[in-house]
């Protein structure tokens, strides 16, 4: 399959679990919650662009501006910044590349 030739070729580990057995995946689970708590439990959208655009602030905000405890109270995209500095041959992206707003 292409997918598995692609983590393949990036020395990508591939885990998987069992079919219909969703509390294996303990990781998925619980940010799967929390984007459909922030989102369609709480608002009606009138139209699909609606919840794409509402999907997209939540997620730039949750990156960018919450702070995770399990991140040792880093923001994702801090936390991720902070690696590539200690190492970059890790990442193929500069992650500085992918901060929103104007780069200064």
């Amino acid at each position: 399959m292409r997918f598995d030739m692609i983590c393949e070729a990036n020395d990508i580990e591939q885990r998987l679990t069992k079919p219909n057995h969703p509390w294996t995946n303990g990781q998925v689970e619980p940010m799967n919650r929390t984007i459909k708590e922030a989102t369609d439990k709480r608002f009606h959208y009138e139209s699909q662009d609606q919840l794409r655009e509402h999907l997209a602030d939540f997620m730039a905000a949750y990156n960018f501006a919450r702070r995770l405890k399990t991140l040792s109270g880093l923001t994702p995209y801090k936390y991720i910044a902070k690696i590539w500095t200690s190492e970059p041959d890790r990442f193929i992206v500069d992650p500085i590349h992918q901060m929103p707003g104007l780069n200064t």
